[in-house]
């Protein structure tokens, strides 16, 4: 199973320049993160949550239901 990070972003008009801008997480530790490989031993790691989090104004908590519920294939 991995998390369709890619599709998230798209449905709410994210972009991993804005995430970064608004979270304050460096452009590049983002980019890599959201665009590797995802296996059961690398998934999205907290600071990726609490970069999304920081950029919608939520709490990290609020995120990662959204993306269990509906972006995990």
């Amino acid at each position: 199973m991995y998390i369709d990070i890619k599709s998230y972003l798209k449905d709410n008009h994210l972009t991993i320049y804005v995430i970064s801008k608004k979270s304050g997480y460096g452009y590049t530790t983002l980019h890599k993160s959201f665009n590797k490989k995802q296996s059961s031993a690398t998934s999205l790691n907290i600071r990726d949550i609490d970069a999304i989090a920081k950029a919608q104004n939520l709490e990290m908590w609020r995120v990662l239901r959204e993306l269990e519920m509906h972006y995990l294939k």
